[in-house]
């Protein structure tokens, strides 16, 4: 059944005024409605998908997080080949690495790489080289299956032992191996 109201909206103005218009309140409503269903089942219902929902990343996903990471050992990686290579060549730039390395952090790739470009000359050029190896490294060298089947292994490997030493624990059954 379609009923009919009224919507009253001020008028801006010097004078006072409304203005009045007829609104079919079912189907307003019966509308507003469906699109506030489909907001809401998409807002809250996770998409459908086969990935497991990860909450608490709001700045990206835990693959990015994990990129960041290795981000950082590849730049830890990239220095130390690039210091390997200093201490066959050039004794002198090895050292002046060595002694900028220990007063500053690896932990943060990008400040670790910023401050060496900005340290002297001699410097800026082992950073551009450090940014070349990592690059190179991370493209060309390292090997990605590699991660993800010893990832897949570890995983498996740690759960099983503490699945294992919880059994034998509140089952007091003594373990074989550890007598």
């Amino acid at each position: 059944m379609e009923c009919s109201s009224a919507v009253v909206l001020p008028v801006q103005g010097a004078g006072v005024g409304r203005v009045v218009l007829p609104v079919q309140v079912q189907s307003f409503w019966r509308r507003r409605t469906t699109e506030w269903r489909c907001r809401l089942a998409s807002s809250v219902a996770p998409a459908r998908c086969s990935k497991m929902y990860v909450p608490g990343f709001g700045e990206g996903s835990p693959e990015r997080k994990a990129a960041i990471i290795l981000q950082h050992f590849f730049n830890y990686i990239a220095v130390t080949v690039v210091l390997a290579q200093l201490e066959s060549y050039n004794r002198e730039a090895y050292f002046e690495l060595k002694e900028f390395i220990s007063r500053t952090s690896l932990n943060d790739a990008e400040i670790f790489c910023k401050k060496l470009m900005r340290e002297s000359p001699r410097l800026k050029g082992l950073a551009m080289r450090i940014l070349e190896v990592r690059s190179g490294y991370v493209k060309n060298d390292f090997e990605w299956d590699n991660l993800k089947k010893l990832s897949f292994k570890m995983v498996d490997e740690a759960n099983t032992k503490l699945m294992r030493d919880y059994v034998v624990e509140v089952s007091h059954i003594e373990d074989e191996n550890h007598i």
